[in-house]
């Protein structure tokens, strides 16, 4: 069996990425709940508004860490 060209194999990866974040970009208007979840910290003021998603934060990176480590495994 032929050894994986590591350049290759970066480039589908990458690849792969841009769909996932392209379809995100698409759906993301369609899913409303996303970035306004309980924990999500949102202040309004005369001028000024300050947005800070911590638990959409952390929902990503847990998702972003399994899919990286179930690729590693393969």
């Amino acid at each position: 069996m032929p050894e994986i060209n590591p350049i290759g194999k970066t480039l589908i990866i990458f690849g792969i990425a841009l769909i996932a974040l392209g379809a995100f970009l698409i759906l993301g208007g369609k899913i409303s709940w996303f970035g306004r979840l309980p924990g999500d910290i949102y202040m309004q003021k005369r001028n000024f508004t300050l947005f800070f998603p911590i638990t959409t934060s952390i929902i990503i990176s847990v998702v972003l860490c399994l899919v990286l480590i179930l690729m590693r495994r393969r």
